[in-house]
């Protein structure tokens, strides 16, 4: 990775009345990749995001953004940026055309209109009002939006919250498209998946701090499992403890929710014949077994014992 960061975050604070949102935070993202603030709703992702891109003034800490500062260098940084909020407010009455053209005029250094539009492939919404789109053609023309300047640094914050799986996938090759151009992408989630499949590293957020930073293939690896293995009792789950797991080779943790035991092993072949076995000498019937590979959901389970879509 080349020196410079693109991103420089250091000590960042920002908290409303007694609440604190961002609570001394440390980041950097390197050049032309795809960084992920992951966390719960809360977890302080959108206030740090927003502060990275002016939106927000922080309580203390430093932003370095592009070599640049928001004091000294803002109106530069606007004509480098593209931004795309959680909610982004367009007028109904514009067309789709209308809408970027109008977003176009901001900018010294601008894509075509027509081009843009067939990045987000909708060239057959291009005279149609802003008002008539589906969801998922609306976050696609917020994109659109975003990229009309031709940003060397993109943020999304939370890009695909409410979208069908198909609309989704279709602005996950956009972002795709747009960091193999050598461009450099801040992203919130919630969504483990998008992480995995979008993000070269990620940061996870709780409570305002960040609690991992990593590759999702390090951060995966660090819970010491390479399985989730789930179990539930076909009576009463009192019956299930966590006591009738200990010693059982390939287990590394053992988590009891609302009946359900979540099983961290390593070995997955030699785990379920165990626990099987051992569910059968003691008489417990099983319900359900499921099993999967180890997640960045199963990393924040691990370090927060919630899971990210909690309230």
């Amino acid at each position: 990775m080349p020196d410079a960061a693109a991103l420089r975050v250091r000590n960042l604070r920002k908290a409303y009345s007694d609440v604190v949102a961002v609570d001394g935070i440390d980041l950097e993202v390197h050049p032309a990749e795809c960084f992920g603030l992951l966390g719960p709703n809360g977890a302080g992702k959108t206030t740090t995001i927003e502060i990275c891109e002016g939106l927000t003034d922080a309580d203390s800490g430093d932003v370095e953004l592009l070599g640049l500062t928001w004091k000294r260098d803002a109106a530069e940084l606007r004509q480098r940026l593209g931004i795309q909020l959680q909610e982004t407010q367009l007028s109904d009455k514009l067309t789709v055309r209308e809408t970027i053209r109008l977003f176009r005029s901001f900018f010294r250094r601008c894509a075509e209109v027509r081009d843009v539009i067939g990045r987000v492939q909708l060239e057959e919404k291009a005279s149609s009002r802003v008002g008539s789109l589906s969801g998922g053609q609306k976050q696609r023309l917020a994109l659109a939006c975003a990229l009309v300047g031709d940003p060397d640094f993109l943020f999304l914050d939370e890009p695909t919250t409410g979208l069908d799986p198909q609309a989704r996938r279709q602005l996950w090759d956009l972002i795709d498209q747009f960091r193999a151009s050598g461009r450099t992408i801040l992203l919130t989630t919630h969504y483990m998946d998008e992480a995995e499949r979008l993000c070269d590293r990620v940061a996870i957020m709780d409570h305002g701090k960040v609690i991992a930073l990593g590759t999702p293939r390090e951060l995966i690896a660090s819970i010491g499992a390479d399985h989730l293995l789930e179990i539930s009792a076909a009576e009463s789950a009192a019956r299930l403890d966590s006591q009738v797991f200990i010693g059982i080779d390939s287990i590394r943790d053992v988590r009891i929710e609302d009946g359900v035991v979540r099983l961290m092993v390593t070995e997955l072949h030699r785990a379920v014949p165990a626990v099987l076995d051992e569910l059968s000498r003691r008489r417990i019937p099983l319900a359900e077994l499921r099993t999967h590979s180890a997640t960045l959901e199963d990393v924040f389970v691990t370090l927060t014992g919630r899971h990210l879509r909690d309230d």
